[in-house]
Parts: C-alpha cells; structure tokens; sequence
C-alpha cells in the first residue's frame, strides 16, 4: 500500500476568547460519533500559562473542513496539585467500548526540577460522547520505570480479539540543558488483558537514530495483512515531520519515511515549518487524517485524505 496524503484545508485553531482555551489546538484526536454525522476531533488547548485542558472541536463527517460545534469547557481538565498531569492533559487514542462508553487515553504532564517536565499516560471515560471524561484514576496507567523514567506517553491503543495492544514512546534521556533541553525516546510496545493494566516496561520497536529525538504519536492501521504505522518523526534540528513504517507482526518495524505521503506547505503557510502529531480515522471508505502544523498545534489543526496509488 502506497499512500499519498491530499491536504483538505487547515480545519481550526483557538480563537483566544476562552480564558482555558487561549491558543493551540494540540495533538487532534478523531472518532465517529455514534449519530454518524459529525466527527468529534479531541484537542488539547492551552491557557495564558501554557498549561493545556482537552476540549473538542465538531466538523462535519462529508466535510471534514467545516467546524460544527466547539466546546466552551473543558471535556478534561487537569489533575489535583501534585498528580501527573497537574499541568496539563493532551488527548492521544480514543477507544468506543462494547457499551459505547469512550476511553481516553491522554498525556499527562508534570513540571520538574531536575528534568522539564514528565509525561505518563492516562485513562478516562466518557458516556455522553466526549461532552466530559472522568478519570480512572489519579495515578497514571504507564508509570515511570528503569529505561523509562520521564516519558511513557504519546500511545496509541487498540483493541484486538484476545487483548489489547499499545504502541508509545518510552524514554530516560534529554538532550541539551536548561530550557532548551529535549526528551529523548524509543517507540515500544506492551500487550494488556484489559487496556487498563500494563507491563512496566515495553518492548522497544524502533530506536532514534544519530540526529533523531525519538517517534510520537503513532497511529498503525491494518491492510492487505499489513500494519501501517504513521509517527511522528522528531529530530533536533527540524522538529516534527510525519515517518511511516510497516510490519507484520507490530513489533518488528522497516522504517519507510520517505513513503509517509504529507510533506511541509509552501514557505509562510501554517504547516510550513512543521508536519505530525497525526490521528487516522476510517470514515466509510475514506482514510482522513487530522494533524498539526506549525509550532506544536499554534496554528492549529488541518486534515488530509488518503489518495491509494
């Protein structure tokens, strides 16, 4: 399968009249909802303080470029002082249960002394469509661990016939100090009985190359006997663009990046400068997908469509 990504429009970004949504629309998260008509794109935005709560922006399901309905609360909002994700949550898989109940899973970050700030992941649910999530818990469902100390996040979560099945970024590792410095991680990959308890550690899939900071928000779909898998490919002099990977069994990948079909816009546009963080979403006999431009999600989110060749 070769996939070439034919960009639709830039779909929305945070127009600054709500005080918790002042910018950003950051790391979009898509499903179906259950009347048919209307994708509900998941989003983290941030406040004047940087710190980002998931809110939700409606678009049409024939029209994935016209917004329906944006949320003026948040679905989720941060965790009590001290918990993992105090200073912010970012949707990341979205997972529609037999009973329609919808699971998050989201990022949660925490400010640090010794380190930026660290990121574990996440679980709530929701029964009203993602109107609001209530959390699990408040403990995070991947926990730090040896080789994983400050990053376990970014996952993409499935479920399969037998088990679950997860695939996110673990990592210990920083380049550059100070405000500058950068977390480093591999992709891996865990298995689950009940998508709610977890293996310490994961299996590690890819590693960074020299250059590379590591693989974000995968998204793996399954062709022809084939997994597909988009990331995003974060480097340290370019930031994000999209990679693309294929397997067999979801734990052996070949890196394919020059195949992952969506390339930067022109010099000055909104995807210029930056390409990632994408969500796939099958809508009838489409493949969308939703993903950020420029400056982690500042101006905001587009979406493409798959074009098979």
């Amino acid at each position: 399968m070769t996939v070439q990504w034919r960009k639709l429009g830039r779909v929305y970004s945070a127009d600054g009249t709500q005080t918790w949504a002042r910018s950003h629309a950051y790391c979009p998260t898509a499903f179906m909802r259950s009347d048919g008509g209307r994708i509900r794109v998941l989003c983290a935005f941030l406040d004047a303080h940087n710190i980002g709560r998931c809110g939700w922006v409606d678009v049409a399901a024939d029209d994935p470029t016209r917004v329906a309905g944006v949320s003026v609360r948040p679905a989720l909002d941060v965790g009590a002082p001290g918990t993992f994700d105090e200073h912010g949550v970012t949707p990341l898989s979205v997972v529609r249960l037999p009973d329609d109940r919808l699971r998050l899973y989201y990022a949660g970050w925490q400010r640090g002394v010794g380190v930026r700030y660290t990121l574990f992941l996440g679980a709530a649910e929701s029964d009203d469509e993602g109107e609001s999530f209530r959390r699990l818990s408040q403990a995070p469902l991947l926990d730090r661990s040896d080789g994983e100390l400050h990053t376990r996040t970014g996952a993409f979560v499935v479920p399969t016939a037998q088990r679950w099945r997860m695939w996110y970024a673990g990592g210990s590792e920083w380049i550059g100090s100070g405000a500058e410095a950068k977390p480093r991680y591999a992709l891996r990959h865990v298995w689950s009985d009940d998508g709610l308890v977890w293996p310490r550690c994961g299996q590690v899939c890819l590693e960074p190359r020299p250059g590379e900071l590591g693989f974000g928000r995968p998204c793996v779909l399954a062709s022809g006997g084939t997994l597909h898998m988009w990331y995003s490919l974060r480097t340290v002099e370019r930031g994000y663009d999209l990679g693309y990977a294929t397997s067999i069994d979801g734990m052996a990948w070949r890196r394919r990046d020059h195949a992952a079909g969506l390339k930067r816009g022109s010099a000055g546009s909104w995807d210029a400068d930056m390409v990632g963080l994408a969500c796939l979403l099958e809508v009838g006999s489409e493949v969308l997908m939703f993903y950020n431009g420029n400056g982690y999600g500042a101006t905001g989110f587009g979406v493409a469509v798959a074009d098979e060749a």
